[in-house]
């Protein structure tokens, strides 16, 4: 597994685009354009673009975490 280049939430940018989740989830940016087709993750199209806003990705990472607990 790749390691994220993000040492905080803060360093974010407001939105993320499938290259920027997948360096924070240390992923390819193919599997983050996959992540970001899925239908529960909070992605938003803006023209045909996906992207997410760091608030909801950071809702989504919380909520995945809790599962797994």
């Amino acid at each position: 597994m790749k390691e994220s280049v993000y040492k905080s939430y803060d360093e974010l940018p407001l939105f993320l685009n499938a290259e920027l989740v997948g360096k924070v989830l240390g992923v390819s940016s193919t599997t983050a354009y996959e992540l970001l087709h899925q239908k529960d993750f909070p992605s938003i199209r803006v023209g045909s673009r996906l992207i997410v806003s760091k608030e909801k990705f950071r809702e989504w990472v919380d909520k995945q975490s809790e599962r797994e607990r």
